[in-house]
């Protein structure tokens, strides 16, 4: 990975119009991925490269972390902001974190008006979502993994370096002389995540790079019946005043319940996986129930969706 290749990658994610002089905000924690990201991303786009570290007051440490990587960023000529957010401790801490987190950067990036945001997740954290979600029973789209791009908050997040193994961004750092931040949390086995990590470490026969090879390839057939589910629903549904009829005759059993998925959100309403699960199963004995704001039932071989009616 060097600095022409990881520009490259970043022009790639980021689609028609984006120049050598457009600014990129830097997820940076100061672990040995995320240092590897910034001297990459120093190389690569000089000061247009903004460094953004987050203090969620969950550790003592934590203001001296976001102060070393300023130091950092401040010797490669990058400017730096250390955001600093509260997160309640107990329950999943871990997600409410992230959701923070990824908050206050879009918050810093609309301010500011940087439109792309990039993380440096790698194959081995794609290896271990993989795995947890695995355990999880996730369906296509959970197994896809970790995006190389996505929207959160209405920000482009580019992950340039989800190809890469950990030890080869650890070379980066190593080569820098710098010593990354040693988080202690991801240590802790309360958390899913390490124990994915643990297993890795300790199977042979789990291959990070082969895992995050299965979740690419998963995320191309997700991104197949996507397709086919939008055409299925531009050719089989039918909108009638109030009622929205789909039918369902002929299609395999995922694109009738993507089918039934786009006919809630038609309304509004995005299911989760468990109850969208039991509607299809009353829709497909012939019944009838409701899910939301929508009220479904089956008629002459199609499902007629329409408003429910308020409750008293």
């Amino acid at each position: 990975m060097t600095p022409q290749v990881f520009a490259a990658e970043v022009a790639r994610l980021s689609g028609p119009g984006f120049g050598p002089d457009a600014p990129v905000a830097l997820a940076v924690s100061g672990g040995a991925d995320s240092l590897a990201l910034m001297a990459l991303a120093a190389d690569a786009f000089g000061p247009n490269a903004h460094v953004l570290s987050v203090d969620h007051g969950l550790r003592a440490e934590a203001a001296a972390e976001c102060a070393m990587v300023a130091g950092l960023a401040q010797a490669l000529g990058l400017p730096h902001r250390t955001l600093t957010i509260s997160v309640a401790t107990g329950g999943d801490m871990q997600a409410r974190a992230r959701a923070a987190r990824y908050a206050a950067m879009g918050d810093w990036c609309r301010a500011n008006g940087i439109s792309r945001l990039l993380t440096a997740h790698h194959a081995d954290d794609q290896a271990e979502t993989l795995l947890m979600r695995l355990a999880r029973g996730s369906g296509l789209a959970g197994l896809s993994g970790i995006r190389p791009l996505a929207c959160i908050d209405g920000l482009s997040v580019l992950r340039p370096l989800l190809g890469r193994r950990r030890a080869e961004l650890a070379a980066i750092v190593a080569a820098r002389g710098w010593t990354p931040v040693d988080d202690p949390s991801n240590r802790d086995s309360r958390f899913d995540r390490t124990a994915a990590r643990q297993l890795l470490n300790g199977a042979r026969w789990l291959n990070p790079g082969r895992l995050a090879a299965s979740a690419a390839h998963l995320a191309e057939a997700e991104a197949a019946l996507a397709w086919a589910a939008e055409r299925a629903f531009a050719t089989r549904s039918d909108r009638r005043g109030p009622d929205l009829w789909l039918d369902p005759e002929g299609l395999p059993a995922e694109l009738r319940r993507r089918l039934l998925a786009d006919g809630l959100l038609a309304f509004g309403h995005r299911a989760d996986g468990p109850a969208l699960a039991r509607l299809l199963a009353r829709l497909e004995a012939g019944g009838t129930g409701t899910l939301g704001p929508v009220q479904a039932r089956v008629k002459d071989g199609r499902w007629r969706l329409r408003p429910a009616r308020p409750r008293r």
